[in-house]
């Protein structure tokens, strides 16, 4: 057959090596509205409720017994589940209707009663409802610090470079497990180089991560993962429960949590029993709001591509989002693993949460090079940086990041490496050269710094751990060698885990140290001329990006 040129200048455009698939019900590849998607109802009796989404309690899988005694208001269950769900729908949008009215009514709600409610609503509606809903009034981003080398100097650059552009958590995970102690330190060491308060993680194996947080060489979690379906909770050999127990042990030391969950993931692991992604992903939070954590990193994360690839995915993908904040959750709202070659589609997905703004943008905006981002590649890298800063001042939204000089960002840099350089000299770590420190002050990714010893590196790291360093340990250690300012912020980080306040819904830091939570921050919006409004220094921040001309240039 003769061929169009344009159809073969149209196959060549990136989006066309994207995967996509038809809808396949059976297997659970549809995004919404599942033909096997139960039909909601609930029965109560004596304060139990013994009937859910046509199921009778002796039916009941571990998680439907879960939501049914730890996340449904039983009292006003029945009067709630009668409202009909377009009446719920119109409810999310309407500007009249103040948040915690509807935070009331989805509180009482089974997971196929809400998932009815936003199938009636179109992604312009969701924003809208997304809006509103958030817990906390001030939106917020979340970054990726890795790199393929785990080299430490690097990151603890890269995280103070983060911190300095504005990223309020920040994020690290490891090539090599064992190299988890001085990644989690890195970037420690390195956010709070770039400004105090910034909150780390480092995202490995639970038992781990629980230790790392409980030295204070992290100060909160979030890749405690809970799923849809009971048979892919059994095959992580856990249960609602056991989630519900480590959120407990998170917070009974002072650390901040939240569940990670997000559309697709019961699909990839074929245990999806022919429901919609968004059915299955309800039930998710559900069950975080049992447990009691105060939010959720959903948004598909590490699944992007399965909703990404069925018709409607990107809107579930969004419903989810909002489902989070309709049950009073704080939402970090995905955009953090790749899954598009298209530019394009990319950012139309992102900017589902950046237009109405939620707790956090990105769980993970890339802020390294994506070939250094070992969570298998983010949606934004590094290299969009001055895109995403244009897009907030185009559009007048708060993406959560500021214009920086490139003067303070290699000081910033350059001081974090010496920072934990001096630590590792104090902690007696394999040394971090004045070569390695000069390297990473200037440099893009890993391609440009010089390589460790690896085994002498997990050597020492094994052995930090056996010796019980603990934050105290790196405070003493940075103040010894006069990084004044920086222990000062890692101390009052520290100290922050005994007062407990920012374990409130959706809290961060701003650089004070002040606590901005749904406590004392709580969303407000109702309309034009409530709730967050970018104005004041914050929009003349962002107006400023180096590159706009000024009228005495002319």
């Amino acid at each position: 057959m003769k061929r169009s040129k344009r159809f073969q200048v149209l196959e060549q455009r990136p989006v066309n090596q994207d995967g996509f698939v038809e809808e396949w019900p059976e297997v659970g590849l549809i995004a919404m509205g599942s033909p096997n998607d139960p039909k909601p109802s609930i029965t109560v009796q004596n304060g139990k409720v013994v009937e859910m989404d046509g199921k009778k309690r002796a039916d009941f899988d571990f998680i439907d017994r879960f939501i049914a005694d730890y996340a449904l208001d039983v009292e006003k269950a029945e009067e709630v589940m009668k409202i009909p769900s377009v009446e719920l729908a119109k409810m999310l949008v309407d500007i009249n209707i103040p948040r915690s009215q509807v935070v009331s009514c989805f509180g009482a709600m089974t997971p196929a009663k809400i998932v009815e409610v936003v199938e009636h609503l179109n992604v312009v509606e969701m924003m809208m409802a997304v809006q509103k809903m958030r817990a906390r009034k001030t939106p917020s981003n979340q970054c990726h610090i890795t790199n393929v080398k785990d080299h430490p100097a690097l990151l603890a650059a890269d995280a103070a470079e983060g911190a300095w552009r504005g990223f309020d958590e920040e994020e690290t995970t490891v090539g090599v497990t064992r190299y988890a102690p001085f990644n989690a330190l890195a970037i420690l060491v390195g956010s709070q180089t770039g400004r105090g308060g910034v909150l780390t993680q480092c995202a490995v194996e639970e038992a781990t991560e629980l230790t790392l947080g409980m030295r204070g060489l992290t100060s909160y979690a979030e890749t405690v993962s809970v799923y849809g379906t009971e048979q892919v909770f059994i095959d992580g050999d856990d249960t609602p429960w056991s989630k519900a127990f480590l959120a407990s042990a998170y917070a009974s030391r002072g650390l901040k949590m939240r569940f990670t969950s997000g559309t697709g993931s019961e699909v990839l692991m074929g245990y999806a029993e022919g429901k919609s992604m968004l059915y299955l992903e309800a039930r998710c939070i559900l069950v975080t709001k049992g447990a009691g954590v105060q939010g959720l990193q959903n948004g598909s994360i590490s699944c992007i591509g399965v909703p990404g690839a069925v018709p409607s995915g990107i809107r579930a993908v969004l419903a989810e989002n909002l489902i989070t904040t309709a049950l009073d959750l704080e939402v970090a709202s995905g955009n953090d693993q790749t899954f598009s070659h298209s530019d394009i589609r990319r950012t139309a997905r992102m900017l589902m949460q950046l237009l109405p703004g939620t707790d956090f943008i990105f769980s993970g905006y890339s802020a390294v090079p994506n070939y250094d981002n070992m969570f298998a590649g983010s949606n934004f890298d590094c290299e969009d940086f001055d895109d995403f800063l244009v897009l907030q001042r185009d559009l007048k939204v708060d993406g959560g990041l500021r214009p920086v000089k490139e003067e303070d960002v290699i000081r910033v840099r350059n001081k974090a490496a010496k920072a934990l350089q001096a630590v590792f000299k104090e902690l007696g770590l394999p040394p971090i050269t004045d070569e390695e420190v000069e390297a990473v002050t200037y440099a893009h990714g890993s391609k440009d710094v010089p390589n460790r010893n690896v085994r002498e590196d997990l050597k020492a790291a094994e052995e930090m751990m056996q010796r019980g360093i603990t934050g105290l340990e790196v405070v003493k250690a940075l103040a010894k060698n006069g990084f004044i300012d920086v222990a000062e912020n890692l101390f009052q980080l520290l100290k922050q885990r005994v007062s407990g306040d920012y374990l409130h819904t959706s809290a961060i830091f701003d650089k004070n140290f002040k606590v901005l939570s749904a406590v004392n921050d709580l969303n407000d919006y109702q309309g034009p001329g409530t709730g967050y409004r970018l104005e004041g220094q914050r929009w003349e921040e962002i107006k400023k990006i180096p590159r706009a001309m000024k009228p005495d240039d002319f």
